[in-house]
């Protein structure tokens, strides 16, 4: 018959196991919540322009990755938020912007493509390992949003959250490998 006692030390062992297994699985993420994405919104012609850009480019894990011969999706979820004081902020309009890199280990060239809410929109062999990085982490004035959805003088924000798949760690922790960034502005009719 197991005691009080005995049952409260089985306890205090398992919520300290689970603890300990935590904190292990949050070691990658916290590694690599060292990215960090800059992201910057500019209206222009009737669109939101959107520039984001992962720093630190790809990390040597990621790098492997790719010249392991794995096609490696980096995907970026974007979106168009309202600023709603004492509520939940409203989501106005979303977009994926992904791009595969798969790398031919007999010619040593890349072949990418990038594509917006899963439609392709361009396609491009490269041999440079250094013009690979750029293209996947960095990317210059997409128009992503339209400003008829938008309402004048309201303060809206950007947010950007990157992923990249496969990952070439195991971790428990279900955010690891994801770098968030933001950027606000208030659209001026």
């Amino acid at each position: 018959m197991m005691t009080a006692r005995t049952y409260c030390v089985k306890n205090l062992v398992r919520a300290a196991c689970l603890l300990s297994l935590l904190l292990v699985s949050a070691a990658p993420a916290a590694a690599q919540g060292a990215e960090t994405l800059r992201v910057r919104p500019l209206i222009r012609d009737g669109q939101v322009l959107v520039t984001f850009s992962l720093d630190g480019g790809l990390t040597d894990e990621m790098k492997a990755v790719v010249q392991s011969g794995l096609r490696t999706v980096f995907t970026y979820t974007v979106e168009l938020k309202l600023k709603v004081p004492a509520w939940v902020d409203r989501t106005v309009a979303s977009a994926v912007v992904s791009t595969s890199v798969d790398f031919d280990n007999l010619t040593r060239r890349h072949t990418i493509s990038q594509a917006l809410d899963g439609r392709v929109e361009e396609s491009f062999i490269v041999e440079d390992p250094a013009q690979v990085a750029q293209m996947v982490t960095h990317f210059d004035r997409l128009p992503l949003f339209d400003t008829k959805v938008l309402e004048a003088n309201r303060e809206y924000y950007v947010l950007v959250k990157a992923d990249a798949r496969p990952r070439s760690t195991a971790s428990l922790w279900p955010f690891s490998g994801t770098a968030i960034g933001s950027a606000r502005f208030t659209f001026i009719k």
